[in-house]
């Protein structure tokens, strides 16, 4: 489990430092970027219902499904779990960016699905669902 989120988190940053030196090229031979550029790049990085990109069809089995009852979120991703092909974790995060909770998966677990308490005060908040083929998938959900 261990070397699963030393992974995960070594790949997090080698994205991000990847989109950092990108930005930082781009903006070195051109102008400011305006906020549309932002999202076309954000657009091959988060996978939504709306935006499948080069997954398109997955969004059934991947975009995370989001239920909020009696001041709880779960959050559900209808896919199968098994070793070669699995969701690795689930994050919910306000509408301010902080983080209310994640889950992380193990491809042995029945099913991906987590719940989380629902903070006091939120209108909209924004489910993820990472998987270890087909990438990170976001649903917004207004509260």
């Amino acid at each position: 489990m261990n070397n699963r989120r030393k992974f995960i988190k070594s790949g997090l940053v080698a994205l991000m430092t990847g989109a950092t030196a990108y930005v930082g090229l781009a903006s070195a031979k051109k102008p400011a970027k305006k906020a549309e550029d932002k999202s076309a790049l954000l657009a091959g990085i988060i996978y939504t219902k709306d935006n499948q990109g080069k997954w398109k069809g997955k969004d059934g089995s991947h975009a995370p499904i989001v239920e909020i009852k009696d001041k709880k979120v779960t959050i559900t991703t209808d896919h199968g779990m098994s070793k070669k092909h699995y969701i690795v974790r689930h994050t919910l995060v306000t509408e301010a960016g902080e983080v209310i909770g994640t889950k992380t998966f193990s491809f042995d677990d029945e099913k991906a699905k987590s719940v989380f308490d629902l903070p006091e005060g939120q209108s909209k908040l924004y489910a993820t669902s990472f998987c270890n083929k087909h990438d990170l998938w976001l649903t917004e959900v207004t509260v």
